[in-house]
């Protein structure tokens, strides 16, 4: 086998506004193998400001792993424990060379296109007015879960906005997430968290920072509004300490997002450990390009949840790689008789 990867970045198509700034753009690595003329390939999704790997020897890593790619998955994955998105990377490669087809990773009626997932609409923080034009246009797009980033505009701004839209819709017609991403203060977090019920919203991601075990325990206790942990995952890296997280804080839900959490593997084991502890959980893409977002797809169906998804982001960038995804009705789906452009 040899290995090698290519840097690629992807450009959004309008600015997207998150608690921790605006987004323009977002590098991302594709890790092809090749084995006996066939081709995997991955995506190493690195998440600049977020993911745990997000450190100079980056690339560093990427090439050990090239170089080192005969050493078998398990040794590896053992060498890259701390390097979430590149572990994810590396489970995708592996699984496209497996495959009969290099982009279906985990067959099932969802790539044969008789199934789809359920997903919400992602609404990017920015001035009201725009806020309420990208909820218009998911509802127009048939949406009936929005997740709302919150947190960095005024929070008088963003209550008014939330009672506007419970104003047209209720609860039965659009399901209302918000995600905070570790913008509230705990000092006052549980007073905006009573404000935030009023609106008969599903859930809260990250209300304040990570590290912060024993406040967020205290919030997940006396919330009004369920209480997603999110950012909170990232860095946590043996089953212990995973387990350790989940009973010291008792969220009411745990959010998956693959490359910053050690990929399917990661995934799984908080999987285990929410379902013997009774935790939500559901699965959130960050930012890949559609190859990473294809195999979290993938992996999300066969999970066979019927909770809507955070796999929206497909469409967010001017210059994707062309895949079969296409979101329809509140809908990703996987049409096979569309075909994958990948040339890098």
């Amino acid at each position: 086998m040899k290995a090698y990867y290519k840097k690629h970045i992807l450009n959004f198509k309008q600015p997207g506004g998150t608690s921790r700034g605006v987004l323009l753009s977002k590098e991302t690595y594709f890790l092809i193998i090749e084995h006996k003329g066939k081709k995997g390939v991955g995506e190493c999704g690195l998440f600049r400001g977020l993911s745990v790997d997000d450190r100079p020897d980056y690339e560093e890593k990427l090439q050990w792993l090239c170089y080192n790619i005969n050493l078998g998955k398990e040794a590896l994955l053992s060498q890259i424990f701390d390097m979430p998105s590149i572990q994810f990377g590396l489970e995708q490669a592996l699984l496209s060379l497996e495959s009969d087809h290099k982009f279906i990773l985990f067959p099932s009626k969802f790539t044969q296109g008789e199934a789809s997932i359920p997903i919400n609409g992602l609404i990017w923080m920015g001035t009201a007015s725009f806020m309420k034009q990208q909820i218009k246009d998911k509802i127009k797009l048939g949406f009936t879960t929005l997740k709302l980033k919150i947190g960095a505009i005024d929070f008088d701004t963003e209550i008014e906005l939330l009672k506007s839209i419970r104003q047209e819709f209720s609860s039965r017609e659009i399901e209302l997430r918000v995600d905070a991403n570790g913008g509230f203060n705990p000092t006052d977090a549980l007073e905006k968290l009573k404000r935030l019920s009023n609106f008969d919203l599903h859930s809260i991601e990250q209300p304040i920072k990570p590290r912060q075990w024993s406040e967020m325990a205290d919030l997940c206790d006396k919330t009004p509004l369920p209480i997603a942990l999110d950012e909170e995952l990232i860095g946590v890296f043996s089953f212990e300490d995973k387990e350790e997280l989940i009973r010291t804080i008792k969220p009411q839900y745990i959010i998956l997002k693959p490359s910053l959490i050690g990929g399917i593997d990661g995934s799984e084991a908080w999987i285990k450990i929410a379902n013997n502890l009774n935790v939500g959980w559901w699965v959130t893409s960050a930012l890949e390009s559609n190859i990473g977002l294809n195999a979290i797809a993938q992996f999300t169906y066969s999970l066979q949840t019927s909770m809507p998804q955070g796999l929206g982001t497909g469409s967010l960038f001017t210059n994707n790689i062309l895949s079969p995804l296409e979101v329809k009705t509140g809908q990703l789906h996987y049409n096979p008789n569309l075909t994958w452009d990948f040339n890098l």
